[in-house]
């Protein structure tokens, strides 16, 4: 019988970590070594997590956060169990957090602080900032300090010159950026710039996640969609397909049937989804400036002008406006009948 062997999940530290991660891999494997384990296998996964998750977020209008997008491709907790009983059934899992004997020896981060410090464990951990990187863990009410931010400044500090730049779509994901001269190409290429241009700006998205790429992206991506997503598609997509898709990012249902029924719809309302966005990044905040789309057939600078009615007739909307009053005429005919008009009881029936 063959020796039995655990895979762990590890981060190198006290807390989980992410995928983009700025960290001394070698020291995070001597640590690994040090501690017992035989060997360890290090990933790269920064393409796939930008292809697969946040693009794909990007498509959806949703603003996951990165911790929640990130989860689905490291597997953690409940949504570790459920992503590798999908991959492979046979796997055994052991969650130490589940068994009394652990959970009763560290019942939070002082023990594990004292722990790590009685064995001589480094960690990046200490009393006086025991939080992780997204985020300190209680009293919301109180913003949290500069030094927490890993990724961007803080909106006071940010340069006092904004930053132009343009973004470029196709079929819904970001295929260039061009900024001062420079173009670049390339999903992780292009997520990576967004997040210096972003964090130079001390731009964030909401909580104490350090996303400014995605935010930036996001923002783009929904102001092309106005010019040339049709509207009814589009409310389809925001009210079910969004919310479910992101639902199974969140509950760790990524590896399901339901979330690659919803996939496909989401790609299918992108194909249309081309063209380019200028924006600007100031102090915190991201500016569109302008958009054109050489695919689009939504949008007719002459339909939409004041000084012209070629495309359209007034006269069109008279019988619309007819059929859509019937019920409210006799609602309201209904009110005043029943002594409860819709508007004061001076004004019914004054000329």
């Amino acid at each position: 019988m063959s020796e039995k062997r655990v895979c762990l999940a590890y981060s190198g530290g006290l807390h989980r970590r992410y995928v983009g991660q700025s960290e001394d891999f070698e020291a995070v494997e001597k640590k690994a070594l040090a501690l017992g384990a035989e060997r360890m296998v290090i990933e790269n996964l920064q393409q796939e997590f930008v292809d697969e998750f946040i693009f794909r977020a990007i498509q959806c209008h949703r603003m996951v956060a990165l911790l929640s997008c990130g989860n689905r491709l490291l597997a953690r907790q409940v949504r570790f169990e459920l992503a590798w009983k999908a991959c492979d059934p046979s796997l055994s899992i052991i969650a130490p957090w589940r068994e009394p004997k652990f959970f009763n020896r560290f019942q939070g981060r002082k023990d594990l602080l004292d722990f790590a410090k009685e064995h001589n464990i480094p960690v990046s951990s200490t009393p006086k900032a025991p939080w992780s990187m997204d985020g300190i863990l209680e009293r919301i009410e109180q913003a949290p300090p500069k030094e927490l931010w890993k990724r961007t400044v803080d909106p006071l500090d940010a340069p006092d010159k904004p930053t132009n730049f343009s973004i470029s779509f196709e079929k819904g994901i970001p295929v260039k950026v061009e900024v001062d001269g420079e173009t670049i190409t390339g999903s992780l290429a292009i997520f990576k710039k967004l997040n210096d241009i972003g964090r130079d700006n001390g731009l964030k998205s909401r909580g104490c996640y350090d996303t400014p790429g995605l935010t930036i992206a996001r923002l783009a991506h929904i102001n092309l969609e106005g010019l040339v997503l049709d509207s009814k598609v589009r409310t389809l997509r925001d009210r079910y397909v969004t919310t479910e898709w992101s639902q199974c990012l969140y509950n760790g249902m990524y590896f399901s049937p339901e979330r690659e029924f919803l996939e496909n719809s989401i790609i299918f309302s992108q194909k249309n989804v081309n063209g380019t966005v200028h924006m600007m990044a100031y102090k915190g905040n991201a500016y569109v400036l302008g958009r054109f789309s050489e695919t689009s057939n939504l949008y007719s600078e002459t339909e939409a002008s004041m000084d012209s009615l070629e495309g359209f007739s007034p006269e069109a909307t008279s019988g619309f406006l007819t059929i859509q009053a019937i019920r409210l005429e006799k609602y309201g005919a209904a009110k005043i009948k029943e002594g409860e008009p819709l508007v004061g009881k001076h004004l019914v029936g004054k000329q």
